[in-house]
């Protein structure tokens, strides 16, 4: 049996308590081996920080290791000043140094180094294989120089989508680019699915679900709500600044508050839910609108309203399209009278909204976990 370890960031939690997209990745891949039927077999490890969120997926064995303080602001400057003159980035390296010493005195695996291209290298000498897991352009502070000398014995470079593909490949040498795939995320049919038939409603519920920060653009929404000036619009926003559902609001957090006032229509705010409350969130609504402004390249938002047979409405950037495919509406980026306007073609066409949302529920079932895992097993048999 091969062994495969989900290297994830030091610090974050492999636990449905939170809503950090990479272990949800980690946790539906290794979910779907578990369940494959396939003739070689891959046993799913966890490399994740003692003293981490519980209770945590039961999809991987953990491996743990101690904590270690994240670098600084000055640290991760002074790290992007020494990788300009050609060195090390030292901050970096010691922060993933506990989990790499860890995984020394694991048994030959592949390790996913998830977001952490600074673990191929403290992991040289070993027996084991390297695969660069990148969720979103990481790549981006690095020169090719850079880069070839951090990412020199990687086995691999995996991306989410295309779009970051691309992203990637201007920061790596024809010899990396080589080894560049592309594994797009997944969603779990199961646990996000449509909602039983319920009687007509007067006023169509828009959901959005995310981190309440201007590149997610949840003020995008509450703007094209007041453009579309419409009552029969009803606005669910859920979601805080950070993962703390108490927190005392951010001031964008606030600014959003003010924009409500001005939506003709209902808008509730629920502050952040746990993973395992968001399907039952989902299945409130007749909308998902995913309004981001940063090239996002993955979105789990995307795939999830899909596979609760949500009409989606998204933003035209980064992995969105690709995900989306033709079961949704897009919308310029950053505009909110584009959006306004997707908005008011669903408000008004009931047999619209029913469409996209079968087409959006069919097109996840053929893209759950179980088919990125089998993309994913693909690219790790051909390397």
């Amino acid at each position: 049996m091969r062994r495969v370890i989900h290297a994830i960031t030091p610090g974050d939690h492999y636990s449905p308590r939170t809503g950090s997209a990479i272990p949800t990745v980690v946790h539906g891949l290794a979910g779907a081996a578990g369940r494959d039927a396939a003739p070689e077999r891959y046993a799913q490890f966890v490399a994740i920080e003692s003293g981490t969120y519980e209770p945590r997926y039961e999809s991987a064995t953990p491996i743990e290791f101690a904590h270690e303080q994240p670098p600084t602001a000055r640290q991760r400057a002074v790290d992007a000043g020494l990788a300009r003159v050609g060195a090390r980035r030292r901050a970096a390296e010691r922060y993933f140094g506990r989990q790499a010493a860890a995984l020394r005195d694991e048994a030959p695996s592949i390790v996913l180094a998830h977001n952490a291209p600074v673990l191929p290298r403290l992991l040289q000498g070993t027996q084991h294989r390297v695969v660069l897991y990148a969720h979103n352009d990481i790549l981006r502070s690095m020169t090719r120089a850079e880069a070839a000398r951090t990412l020199r014995d990687v086995t691999g470079i995996v991306a989410v989508s295309d779009s970051l593909a691309e992203q990637l490949s201007e920061h790596l040498t024809p010899e990396l680019q080589k080894r560049l795939h592309v594994v797009v995320n997944g969603v779990d049919t199961a646990q996000f699915a449509p909602a039983p038939p319920r009687p007509e409603r007067a006023a169509v519920r828009v959901m959005f679900i995310g981190r309440m920060i201007a590149d997610k653009g949840p003020d995008l929404l509450l703007e094209a709500a007041a453009i579309a000036g419409r009552t029969d619009l009803e606005l669910v926003m859920v979601g805080s600044f950070g993962f703390d559902p108490n927190a005392t609001l951010s001031p964008y957090e606030e600014r959003l508050r003010t924009l409500a006032a001005g939506v003709p229509g209902t808008v509730d705010f629920v502050p952040f839910e746990p993973r395992f409350a968001l399907p039952g969130l989902l299945q409130t609504a007749d909308v998902l609108v995913v309004p981001s402004r940063w090239r996002d390249p993955c979105p789990l938002a995307v795939g999830e309203g899909m596979a609760s047979g949500l009409a989606i409405v998204a933003a035209e950037i980064g992995g969105i399209p690709e995900i989306l495919g033709s079961a949704g509406l897009l919308f310029r980026s950053g505009d909110a009278a584009d959006l306004a306007r997707a908005l008011g073609r669903l408000a008004d066409d009931t047999e619209l909204r029913t469409r996209l949302a079968a087409e959006a529920r069919r097109r996840a079932v053929e893209r759950d976990w179980d088919w990125a895992w089998s993309e994913l097993r693909r690219v790790l048999e051909r390397l």
